[in-house]
């Protein structure tokens, strides 16, 4: 039984490799394109309350963000779903729900 990461990582090797645009996504310049869409995530929001964001565009520019983030996890052959639970797991211990309380 397929899963559907395994079948979106699919999905864009066959959308890169017959654009021949592998030669280009080197971890590198993948990171640099995840940070420009996330700038461009940003801007969506740039000098607005967020409710006056535009949600179509928000829902785009997240799209770029997430198809860059996984193309560079696939790159290093990463697990996505693990290397999250290992970081939600780091970021647990690291911010304890006892001192969560403590915040104004």
């Amino acid at each position: 039984m397929s899963n559907p990461i395994d079948d979106l990582l699919r999905q864009l090797r066959q959308f890169r490799d017959e654009r021949d645009w592998a030669q280009f996504h080197n971890p590198k310049d993948l990171a640099l394109a995840l940070s420009i869409e996330a700038a461009e995530l940003n801007e969506v929001f740039l000098w607005k309350k967020p409710e006056d964001a535009d949600p179509a565009r928000v829902r785009e520019e997240l799209a770029d963000v997430l198809l860059y983030a996984f193309q560079l996890a696939d790159k290093y052959n990463w697990d996505i779903p693990e290397l999250m639970r290992e970081k939600m797991a780091r970021n647990a211990e690291k911010h304890p729900v006892r001192r969560a309380a403590d915040l104004p």
